[in-house]
């Protein structure tokens, strides 16, 4: 079992501990402007410098944190999910799935909202699965988005209506 609750930042060193190097840090964070080397502080400043993003932190059953993602209001009324990260501990044991879907019926629970969407590079195969998974459909493929070293990395647009969700 999961459960998503805010962020705090006693939490900030954990999630910081989860980024072993630029690749994973850029896989995770996009084009939000985090640096290399990452620490709590960054962290830190970019919770404290958006007050609509919600920053949540999943728990197991023992209340340890094994998982962290955002919500935040985006156009249309939808919900942007973003920065979503699995503890290397805790992957391969169904908390992404379930962390998703726990942030699904957050997002959803507002009846004003009739979609969520994310963003999630091209080569990140496992992410883009469960998000097919949970019925999250591409929208559009941005060519060459970021640059980390000498690659070039494409950006998936995905979004999961409410309608999808509810399976209507």
């Amino acid at each position: 079992m999961i459960e998503l609750r805010a962020f705090e930042p006693a939490d900030a060193a954990t999630i910081v501990s989860w980024i072993d190097g630029l690749d994973t840090l850029v896989t995770w964070s996009g084009s939000v402007g985090f640096t290399w080397p990452f620490d709590a502080g960054q962290l830190l400043g970019f919770q404290a410098a958006n007050p609509t993003r919600r920053f949540l932190v999943a728990a197991d059953a023992a209340g340890s944190p094994v998982g962290s993602l955002t919500l935040r209001p985006d156009s249309d009324h939808s919900v942007r999910l973003g920065l979503v990260l699995v503890s290397p501990a805790a992957r391969g044991r169904g908390h992404g799935r379930a962390m998703v879907e726990a942030a699904l019926g957050t997002a959803f629970a507002d009846p004003g909202v009739p979609r969520v969407t994310l963003g999630v590079f091209a080569h990140n195969g496992g992410a883009r699965r469960l998000y097919e998974r949970l019925g999250f459909r591409q929208e559009s493929v941005d060519e060459r988005v970021t640059q980390v070293g000498d690659q070039w990395w494409s950006l998936v647009s995905m979004s999961l209506s409410r309608e999808t969700w509810r399976g209507e």
